[in-house]
């Protein structure tokens, strides 16, 4: 499935080459949960158990998603959530279906219900830093093809301006700092390499 303007959202893509977009505001949820409802097919959704993070979305199929899939967006949507920001060192993520999904007018910007069974899943909080389509993103180390090296970020007491620097000297090249702070989830760091 093609999505287009997908760099605007958060976003990587898992293990298998799917697209997992999650709103990085109230009304970037709204705007892809009204998407997905507007579709034919049935696609996996997360949300932490706890308030604050994005509606992730797994864009394939329901049937064609693995269990790598699900582990990989449950890592993605633990970390952009407020549980990063708090220091957490874990999260709970629901997971369910686009079918499963409502919302009534007195509903605030970005909240949705769930009807029936929702799965719950607790995911690390860590992170990797690579380039995904040539830019630098913050992904489930999973993700990852090369396993040689990797710089590893959690939550911890680096301010996030100062990760740009960071990260910089950790990749030896040159970055934007616009890119920077665009990947990664708010709060403070830990940088580690593995």
């Amino acid at each position: 499935m093609e999505f287009q303007n997908y760099q605007k959202y958060r976003w990587f893509f898992t293990s298998s080459n799917t697209l997992v977009l999650g709103g990085k505001s109230a009304l970037q949820n709204d705007e892809l949960m009204i998407k997905l409802k507007d579709l034919p097919q049935e696609f996996v959704i997360m949300h932490t158990s706890e308030p604050g993070s994005p509606f992730c979305i797994l864009f394939k199929e329901k049937s064609k998603v693995t269990d790598t899939d699900i582990e990989e967006c449950a890592v993605f949507t633990g970390c952009f959530s407020r549980a990063w920001r708090a220091g957490k060192n874990t999260a709970k993520v629901d997971i369910f279906s686009s079918s499963q999904i409502h919302k009534n007018p007195e509903m605030k910007s970005g909240t949705w219900g769930v009807y029936g069974k929702v799965e719950t899943m607790s995911v690390s909080l860590e992170l990797a830093i690579t380039k995904q389509k040539e830019v630098l993103r913050a992904v489930p180390i999973s993700t990852l093809k090369k396993k040689d090296e990797i710089i590893k970020i959690t939550p911890g007491n680096i301010d996030k301006n100062d990760m740009f620097a960071k990260l910089e000297i950790e990749l030896n090249e040159p970055l934007s700092k616009e890119e920077v702070l665009s990947a990664l989830p708010t709060g403070k760091f830990k940088v580690s390499r593995s």
